[in-house]
């Protein structure tokens, strides 16, 4: 006979449900304006200041929670990138696609605590991915540059992280496409090429 499955206290439930908009109002806030206080914060969230402090011992802390959340959305995001690649190029390409609306929704990290944003235990991942993806188009072929896997991997990090913070500064817009695009040419790809790749990921016949 299976175990019966145990349900969280309602007051469990209720301290997650609070923590959570409070992270959400926190990120809409210090997106809208990175000065933002807790006292905005909280007001934002509908709760008191004495319940964010309840969550949070203050706005670092408030700051490292959102960079843990971004952190999860990242490794949940990763888990629809699968390898090994038959076509490198369209798989770095939906990765970069497959990404771009986690660090869109989490791009005003950048501004409010870069080297946060940047740890190793929270990008990990993504480089990994990003490494074999490029390992396996040099193998194939498909990616023309000098630079090793690992260092070429970094340059297509710090380019799209680049483009996100343009975003911040209303200096480019984007859904991704650009992005993907403009990943690929970095990695060796015909701009031209580039485009049809991602465009082939947009609109599948």
């Amino acid at each position: 006979m299976p175990s019966p499955r145990v349900l969280p206290a309602p007051g469990c439930r209720r301290t997650r449900t609070t923590r959570t908009r409070i992270l959400e109002a926190a990120r809409r806030e210090l997106d809208r304006d990175p000065d933002s206080s807790l006292g905005d914060i909280a007001e934002a969230a509908g709760v008191s200041r004495r319940t964010v402090y309840g969550h949070f011992s203050g706005r670092s802390a408030l700051v490292e929670g959102l960079v843990d959340d971004a952190a999860q959305a990242l490794r949940e995001a990763l888990t629809a990138v699968a390898l090994p690649a038959p076509d490198a190029a369209t798989a770095l390409a939906r990765f970069v696609l497959t990404l771009w609306p986690v660090g869109d929704r989490y791009r005003m990290l950048l501004r409010l605590a870069p080297q946060d944003a940047e740890r190793a235990d929270v990008l990990a991942p993504v480089r990994d991915l990003a490494t074999a993806i490029i390992t396996e188009g040099r193998r194939q072929g498909v990616f023309h540059t000098r630079l090793p896997p690992p260092v070429l991997s970094r340059a297509v990090e710090a380019h799209v992280l680049a483009l996100l913070d343009c975003v911040n500064t209303g200096t480019w817009t984007d859904d991704g496409t650009r992005t993907a695009a403009a990943a690929l040419i970095a990695v060796g790809v015909d701009g031209d090429l580039a485009a049809a790749h991602v465009r082939r990921l947009r609109h599948p016949a």
